[in-house]
């Protein structure tokens, strides 16, 4: 047999179906278990594993199946939040829709992508020589085409979900410090390409097995040994968040109009004897426009000259019949100087798409979904300073701290810091904070930016660049941070390379595996036609 040929046990199922599927079964639970509100973050490695083992040298249809398994059991568990966001007076298993649906679609992405994962572990070991070649070029086939299906259901369709990418569970691992260097996608590839060399090395029996241990050892000892991108901060800001505590749920409102809004001004008041340079309210912290309302107004305005700094608020504004989803910026004297209309609503939440179409097989669900924001373009960034000082703030609103290009967009429009406002109250007493608190630490790390990770119910923390938090509260009452956070000028290597070590290795993945295929397919055509 030639050399380029592999053994026929490196490329066969390590397990029966049956087994396998049960394997990529128990590998859902194992993987969310990484993410918080447990946060073991040395089991999303566990459960890449079982998946890939599960999957190893699977037909495509089998593949597929391992795959759909997986992700089912995975997102079921990992986003069960979900059912928390409709009404607590509708029947649960209307509740539960919402859940099944997204855990449904992300499944189907995780079947395609565990079938190419499949198919790459039967052909393209076919192609590489050696045994080297067979532990290292394989794994990165892997990684590439695991980080090719996370990157693509990342934005489509209706803008992706990017909620449960593996990398999003090492917020508190000590390869943390890669996120500088690679960004989300460039770290789950490098777990998964860890995890792929590993099994790899398994079946190479004709290698030592010290030879085969040290590889796999130092592969991990360079991801952990990797140092910390350097950033010198070029000042500070002093900036006062404040957790209101309001009944701020799109369900649950509260008992009189304005009560939300009353609700942040009166926790506001413990900033003022802290000098702050910077007051910052979360989404959802007025339920009144004060571009509309000179209650609210007034409000915004003694908020303001009381604490002796700009107020970045919020409110639904309106503008030409349309609805915004806005970080109004709020300056004392002036009022509303400059504003930050989120990019992504949320579909299904903040608006529907194609209503008409998906009305016709869930109306009574579908009509629940009163609000219609549009998608903003304003800028990413906005001035915040005072005092004849500019300090750029990028901003983002709830789900926009997972848009991996609207958060490196604000820093290529020279935000010195992230201010990331959310309104957590629909999900209750759940993971989804917690998860979310975990992605912006991730952000903090990835763009060299201190984020003011700031809800109307928790969970509230001020994250530095490390990712180290500075300051946090307690969720589900009111309160107020005091941070003298850092500000940054540098660029990260994350930022710097953008989207390209993400679809970058993706292209390796799927290239290496449609050339394989081809080469397969030419090479069989005249065996064929000599028969």
């Amino acid at each position: 047999m030639s050399a380029a040929v592999p053994a026929p046990d490196r490329t066969r199922p390590f397990l029966p179906l049956w087994a396998a599927v049960l394997l990529a079964a128990a590998a859902g639970p194992v993987t969310d278990a990484a993410f918080p509100d447990r946060g073991w973050w040395p089991l999303a490695f566990v459960g890449v594993a079982m998946v890939l083992v599960a999957a190893q040298g699977r037909r495509a249809g089998a593949g597929f199946l391992v795959g759909l398994v997986w992700g089912l059991t995975f997102y079921l568990v990992h986003i069960p939040w979900m059912t928390e966001f409709l009404s607590p007076d509708e029947p649960w298993i209307v509740r539960a829709v919402p859940w099944f649906a997204l855990s449904l679609v992300m499944a189907l992405w995780c079947g395609l992508g565990t079938m190419l994962i499949s198919i790459a572990t039967r052909i393209v070991p076919r192609g590489v020589r050696g045994p080297l070649g067979r532990m290292l070029f394989v794994p990165l086939v892997i990684g590439g085409l695991w980080t090719a299906r996370e990157a693509v259901s990342s934005v489509w369709p209706y803008g992706g979900f990017a909620w449960g990418r593996i990398a999003e569970s090492q917020s508190d691992s000590p390869i943390a410090p890669l996120f500088a260097w690679v960004g989300i996608s460039g770290v789950g590839f490098l777990m998964v390409f860890l995890v792929a060399v590993a099994i790899a090395s398994v079946r190479e029996a004709g290698v030592a097995p010290l030879l085969r241990v040290g590889l796999v050892t130092a592969l991990a000892a360079l991801l952990v040994a990797f140092p910390a991108f350097p950033l010198e901060s070029t000042g500070t800001l002093r900036v006062g968040a404040v957790q209101g505590n309001g009944k701020t749920g799109y369900f649950d409102r509260p008992e009189h109009t304005g009560d939300n809004l009353l609700a942040q001004y009166e926790a506001s008041a413990a900033l003022y004897d802290q000098d702050v340079d910077l007051v910052v309210w979360p989404e959802g912290g007025s339920d009144l426009d004060p571009l509309r309302v000179p209650a609210a107004a007034r409000a915004f305005d003694a908020v303001a000259e009381q604490a002796g700094a700009p107020l970045v608020g919020w409110s639904v504004t309106t503008r030409d019949d349309a609805y915004f989803n806005t970080s109004l910026l709020w300056r004392p004297g002036k009022g509303a100087v400059d504003h930050y209309d989120k990019r992504h609503p949320v579909p299904f939440g903040e608006y529907v798409p194609d209503r008409a179409v998906w009305r016709q097989f869930a109306p009574e669900l579908i009509d629940l979904i009163q609000r219609e924001y549009t998608p903003g373009t304003t800028d990413a960034v906005m001035d915040v300073g005072s005092d004849g000082r500019s300090i750029l703030a990028a901003f983002a609103i709830c789900f926009d701290i997972v848009d991996d290009a609207l958060m490196r967009e604000g820093v290529e429009e020279g935000g010195q810091l992230v201010l990331a406002q959310t309104n957590n109250a629909d999900f209750g007493q759940t993971d989804e904070s917690v998860q979310q608190l975990a992605i912006a630490r991730i952000r903090a790390i990835e763009l060299g930016r201190t984020v003011v990770n700031i809800s109307t119910v928790g969970a509230s923390a001020v994250i530095l660049p490390d990712g180290t938090i500075a300051d946090d509260l307690t969720r589900y009452t009111a309160g107020v941070m005091v941070v003298d956070v850092p500000l940054e000028n540098a660029t990260t290597p994350a930022v710097v390379i953008g989207a390209g070590v993400g679809w970058g290795v993706a292209m390796l993945g799927l290239g290496a595996l449609a050339g394989q295929a081809l080469f397969g397919f030419f090479a069989a055509s005249p065996r064929r036609a000599r028969r």
